[in-house]
């Protein structure tokens, strides 16, 4: 009885998913952008063109750019070349600017068993293809611990494998099938995927970063008068999250930044969650002000977070299981941190966002030439060169210099400006840290917002 009841569950597995919003991610697609202009005047406005993926007003872009890959236009109506594809696990799947933005989403449970059935079949597919092996050979293990430790996981992969193979057999599972590539990448002629979208991902796949030169940085800016300043154990937490990311995403930068910004969204919501709870129990209400600026912070770590999955920094399993559950703890450990003590919470993020200040200027530096080799994604073009600003001025604390009006040209300028995003957030959470935000509150009450 138990058994039949187990087959039956397993069978369900193979219904496809009918909800065009939640179909089982794909590897490699290239985005369905939505209708973009630029601002124009009523009588300015033009009926827009469209032709296949490509967007555009009055003047079309050249044949070769409608041929190859979209073209995004922005805010003063020049034409942006954005990358071919999306390259992520959930590609168009719930994507920010694809077809389903916007839409509501379908029950929890709904959404929980269609994402169990995408995540058991992509875990199944990591043991039987075995990826952590790639990643063993691109970082070798040096010392004696780390040998036994990659041998043993390497066993226990293959032990893994064997054992879906059997329940397969069985038919306790369904059939592994192949993760599916999306028909806009596949080139007729050969059946393969287009030389375009595979010349992107080799490029992508040679971005390096060394944890060796990201610690000089951040050691040169700690003696150039930049350190911050928190107690010993916060310090300690702190080298523990730092040693766990040069171990675990050591030379894999993607999938590093992809974590980072998947917790780095944390802070912010549970500062919120905590703000409105106190709204909520009429215990503090002088905060709503700051709340707001914490959900501009969120929405641009947001962004940052969509353009990493969109360079394909979430594709392995592993890597996912790993950040989803880090960033529900996180969360966890923020809010008990904000209720005990603000300060040290925001202490402890102004930390945080120093070191990724140091990453991403470290990741710019090394690899200046192939990231201008590149187009930026469409989440990052939509983003920094949309008609909208009043988001992304929201979070910059520094309001009496010139506002920001960041380039995104190549993929180059994407990670420049995330750097620039995260030292402002530097400069948050350390004005919160004291009465300074207080008067950049003030302040922003007399300022004009951007449009």
């Amino acid at each position: 009885m138990f058994l039949h009841g187990f087959q039956k569950s397993m069978q369900q597995l193979r219904v496809p998913n009918r909800s065009p919003a939640l179909r089982p991610p794909t590897r490699c697609t290239r985005p369905r952008l939505p209708a973009v202009k630029a601002q124009q005047s009523v009588e300015q406005q033009k009926p827009q063109q469209q032709q296949g993926l490509y967007a555009f007003d009055g003047e079309q872009p050249q044949e070769e750019d409608m041929r190859d890959c979209p073209v995004f236009v922005d805010r003063q109506g020049e034409f942006v070349r954005v990358m071919c594809a999306d390259y992520g696990y959930r590609s168009g799947v719930g994507r920010m600017y694809h077809s389903a933005d916007g839409s509501i989403p379908v029950s929890g449970f709904e959404l929980a068993w269609d994402n169990f059935r995408a995540e058991l079949a992509s875990l199944r597919r990591s043991m039987r293809g075995d990826e952590y092996a790639g990643v063993s050979r691109r970082n070798p293990p040096q010392s004696l611990l780390g040998k036994a430790l990659s041998a043993l996981g390497g066993l226990a992969v293959q032990g893994f494998a064997a054992l879906d193979r059997t329940l397969e057999g069985a038919k306790l599972l369904p059939k592994l099938e192949a993760a599916p590539e999306s028909p806009d990448v596949i080139d007729p002629n050969t059946g393969e995927v287009n030389s375009e979208c595979r010349k992107i991902r080799q490029k992508l796949q040679q971005l390096t970063l060394s944890n060796k030169a990201v610690a000089e940085r951040e050691h040169t800016r700690e003696r150039s008068g930049g350190k911050v300043e928190t107690t010993w154990y916060i310090r300690l937490l702190y080298d523990a999250v730092c040693l766990m990311l040069d171990v675990v995403y050591n030379n894999r930068p993607l999938q590093r930044f992809w974590f980072l910004e998947t917790v780095a969204r944390m802070p912010y919501f549970s500062y919120i969650s905590c703000i409105h709870l106190y709204e909520t129990l009429g215990w503090w209400r002088a905060a709503a002000e700051l709340r707001k600026i914490h959900f501009a912070e969120e929405w641009n770590e947001l962004h940052h977070l969509q353009i990493m999955e969109a360079l394909g920094g979430d594709c392995m399993w592993f890597d996912r299981f790993l950040a989803y559950h880090s960033a529900i703890a996180y969360y966890w450990v923020l809010v008990a941190l904000y209720i005990f003590s603000p300060r040290l919470s925001y202490n402890f993020s102004e930390l945080l966002e120093a070191h990724a200040v140091d990453t991403y200027s470290e990741f710019v530096s090394s690899n200046e030439v192939l990231l201008k080799s590149l187009e930026p994604p469409l989440v990052a073009a939509q983003y920094y060169r949309s008609p909208d600003l009043y988001m992304f001025d929201e979070f910059q604390t520094d309001i009496k210099s010139e506002k920001r009006t960041p380039k995104c040209d190549n993929l180059y300028d994407v990670f420049v400006n995330i750097r620039d995003d995260e030292a402002e957030h530097v400069k948050t959470m350390n004005a919160c840290q004291d009465a300074e935000i207080m008067d950049e509150i003030v302040e922003r009450r007399e300022q004009t917002r951007r449009v």
